[in-house]
This record gives C-alpha cells, structure tokens and sequence, in this order.
C-alpha cells in the first residue's frame, strides 16, 4: 500500500522520534494511555463511555431547544495540536443537532483577497445569528500557533493580533454571546500513535496534510508558540479550558460538559451535567509541553 507523504511519518517514527518514546508506542497496548504524567492509565471504559455520551447528547438536543427559544447565541472554538481530536469531538457535538441550527466552521488558507482583509473579518461573518451554535474548528488563533511555526505571518502582525484577540473576544461576550474557548493538548507519543494510525489506514489517510508532516519536527516550536499563545490570551471574559485528550473518551466527555454547564435550561439533568473532570479539564495551568 502506497503511503501518503512518501511515509515520510513513519521515517520520522523510526528515524528521529526520541528513542524512549518509540520503545513505549512499540509495548503500548492500543488502550493504554501512553503519557507517563496522564492522569489514567488506560482509556475510559467502552461500555461507560458509550452509556455518558448517549446522556450527554440528550443534554445538547436540550441545549439546542434553549437557544432556539431564548436567542441566545454561543461560538466555540477548538484548538489544539495536530491530531488532538477536535474533529471527532465537534462530531460528537454536532451529529444530533439540527443543522438549520448548529454549524462547524472549518476555513481553509485565506485567499487573495482574504489576506488584504482585516485578519478576523473572514471569521466575523461565521458568528452566530439569534438562537444558533457555531463550532470553528481551529480559528484565529492560528496566527498565535500555525503561522508563527511556519513563518506564515511577520512578528509584528502576530504582536498585533495578541493585541486584538482579546478585545475582538471582549465585543463578543459584551454583545451576548457565550463564547468558549478549548485547548485539546495530547502528548507527543500519543499524537505519534495517532499519524501512525492514520498513515496506514485508507479511510483515514485524507486527514494529514503537509502540515501535519513537517509539523512532527517542530514539537519544541509549536510548544514555544502554544504556551505564550495562552498565556497572552486567556482573559476573565475569554478564558482558555485546557483539556488533556490523550485519552478521547474522556476528553470529549469533559468538553461537552464544559459547554452545558455554560447554561441553565428547561430540564437539566444535573446527574448527566457536572463539572467536568479536574484531573484533565481545567486552566493554563494543567496545558504542559
């Protein structure tokens, strides 16, 4: 079977990532959790996870009725590093809810005449109307991350940016959306897993790009630029909620709890709808490199 990239992932898997990290993935059990500082060994129980996430759908579809019926509006954003499961939690989110309503908002690179535009317009016209949800998957914040990796913006436009984002967030909440802001972290054995995975499954293999690839040798980069992204950031009114996804079961879980504890709505089942799990859903000060 041909391999995307040339294999370029599984030569940097057996060529240049640390020697530690491959004896782990090469012993790993496909439900062992790999990061030594994770705070679960194995991943949530099938059975558990499957019974939580059925509740908490019902608990979005409610959602979903309190905003049709008050006008409220709520943006989220996910964001993270390559392979971290943001898309498969936007699809947790989204599969039951009616997409007259709700929307996942993935751009891709600006065209010509988006890079003349102020650098959030192209984001503005995607918010959400009376009563809906907008997912973006990835955002503005690419700037903070993506572009400063790769040399896609100048160092002055991503200081102006750090000056921006908080007072474009800080329009947003005034006018009375509820807006969320994640940070999906998984460790680096983990998100190697993941490419490997990827990499050699068909069905799979349309989503890495060339970003995904060159992005495997600059994990110190990337750390560098997430960390001060956060840190520049997170605000009262825009906070960041890190959450540690090496684990997707429990990851998706903590998220979608996050978001429903944004609200109070007819019927709320508070057994389903609790604060998420602290060990891996928190501040900043859970996000390491």
């Amino acid at each position: 079977m041909d391999l995307p990239f040339d294999g370029e992932i599984s030569r940097f898997y057996n060529d240049d990532l640390p020697a530690n990290l491959r004896a782990i993935l090469k012993d790993a059990r496909k439900s062992d959790v790999i990061d030594p500082s994770y705070p679960y060994e194995t991943r949530m129980d099938r059975k558990e996870y499957e019974d939580t996430m059925e509740a908490l759908q019902i608990e979005l579809v409610k959602l979903q009725r309190h905003l049709t019926d008050t006008g409220e509006r709520l943006c989220v954003i996910f964001e993270g590093r390559d392979a971290a499961g943001k898309g498969g939690t936007i699809r947790r989110i989204m599969e039951n809810l009616a997409a007259r309503v709700a929307k996942s908002v993935a751009l891709s690179k600006p065209t010509d005449t988006e890079k003349g535009q102020w650098y959030f317009q192209r984001y503005i016209e995607h918010l959400p109307t009376a009563g809906h949800l907008t997912i973006f998957d990835r955002s503005w914040y690419n700037r903070g991350v993506v572009e400063k990796v790769f040399g896609f913006c100048e160092d002055d436009e991503r200081e102006a940016f750090f000056k921006q984002a908080p007072q474009v967030e800080q329009l947003l909440v005034d006018d009375g959306i509820v807006f969320k802001k994640f940070w999906l972290n998984v460790g680096r054995g983990e998100q190697m897993r993941r490419f490997l995975s990827r990499e050699s499954d068909p069905l799979k293999q349309w989503k890495l790009s060339w970003i995904d690839v060159e992005g495997l040798k600059h994990w110190d980069a990337y750390s560098a630029a997430i960390s001060e992204t956060l840190k520049r950031t997170h605000t009262d009114h825009a906070p960041w909620t890190i959450v540690r996804s090496d684990d997707k079961r429990r990851a998706r879980i903590a998220a979608i709890q996050s978001i429903l504890c944004s609200f109070e709505y007819t019927g709320r089942n508070d057994k389903v709808v609790r604060t998420p799990d602290s060990k891996i859903c928190g501040g900043p000060d859970i996000w390491h490199a």
